[in-house]
């Protein structure tokens, strides 16, 4: 007996859900020809809660498994992770552009400067050249006095003395008579000055000894000039004793007339392990009296 049109379209709709999951299942062959390829158009609202309330028992009822995994990261986003991890520039490269070619240029006039030191006391120290013979009066005022070079340091014999520079002055009082100072130890002044400070002046240092080493290079034992520098060295030396001569009897009211310099040599005592024997007796050279020129005192050289 045939079933009412209603249910057979139902039904309809029920294989033709199972149809599309199945389709080798044979369940189209029950359809009832009359209703023609538009029957799953007419079917009630029943139909399609009936089709929505029943499962399909060949479709899993559970829940489903979870979304896949996502796309993978592109390039932009692996740079700006592994840029995340890199580690915190330091130095230079920590500084702006702008900075950053500030420290170059100031690197290179540093080095610079420094190549340029290096090959003028190379100059200094080598034998006699074309090159310092060209430009030695260049060379020797870039390395005297702060960098000048010797070798008496590494002398088989270095020097093992004590040279003090001394002066005594001829004084006229204001009443017209002389009288004449004792001597003042120049270099004993320099020494109380070096003493406990750690950043000692070039001139406390080597201001007076190199006035005197000049002058005993351009002089000979007797006190003569040797060259052309010898009258130079003497007015050098006398200058620089009349400066830093102590003011005390100038500034009562007497005036510097003339001036005398001597220096007074002591050995280096050696050490108590050595055999060596040496004169303690100090020795001195007295040169004679120099006249001071008007001006040259009260206030200073002129």
């Amino acid at each position: 007996m045939p079933a009412p049109r209603a249910e057979l379209r139902g039904s309809e709709s029920v294989r033709g859900a199972e149809a599309a999951y199945e389709p080798t299942s044979g369940l189209g062959a029950d359809a009832d020809p009359d209703l023609g390829p538009d029957a799953d158009l007419d079917l009630g609202p029943d139909a399609d809660r009936d089709s929505e309330s029943s499962p399909d028992p060949g479709l899993p009822t559970g829940p489903g498994p979870g979304p896949g995994p996502g796309p993978e990261p592109g390039p932009e986003l692996d740079s700006a992770t592994a840029s995340r991890h890199l580690p915190p520039r330091t130095g230079v490269a920590a500084l702006s552009p702008r900075y950053q070619v500030g420290a170059a240029l100031a690197l290179a006039v540093v080095a610079v400067a420094v190549c340029v030191h290096v090959g003028m006391v190379f100059l200094h120290v080598a034998p006699s050249n074309t090159v310092t013979k060209a430009h030695g009066e260049a060379i020797d005022d870039w390395i005297y006095p702060e960098f000048e070079q010797n070798w008496k340091l590494f002398a088989p014999n270095p020097l093992q003395q004590n040279i003090a520079v001394q002066v005594r002055a001829q004084i006229r009082g204001g009443d017209g008579g002389s009288r004449t100072t004792g001597w003042y130890d120049l270099s004993a002044q320099d020494g109380r000055n070096i003493d406990g400070n750690l950043v000692p002046s070039h001139t406390q240092q080597n201001e007076l000894r190199r006035a005197w080493d000049f002058f005993t290079a351009t002089h000979d034992s007797s006190a003569r000039p040797v060259g052309l520098r010898g009258a130079l060295a003497e007015t050098y030396l006398r200058r620089i004793v009349v400066m830093r001569l102590e003011r005390g009897a100038v500034d009562e009211g007497g005036v510097v007339e003339r001036v005398q310099v001597r220096s007074r040599t002591t050995n280096v005592p050696p050490p108590k392990w050595s055999t060596d024997k040496v004169s303690t007796s100090p020795v001195y050279r007295v040169l004679s009296w120099w006249s001071v020129p008007d001006g040259a005192t009260g206030g200073g050289m002129r």
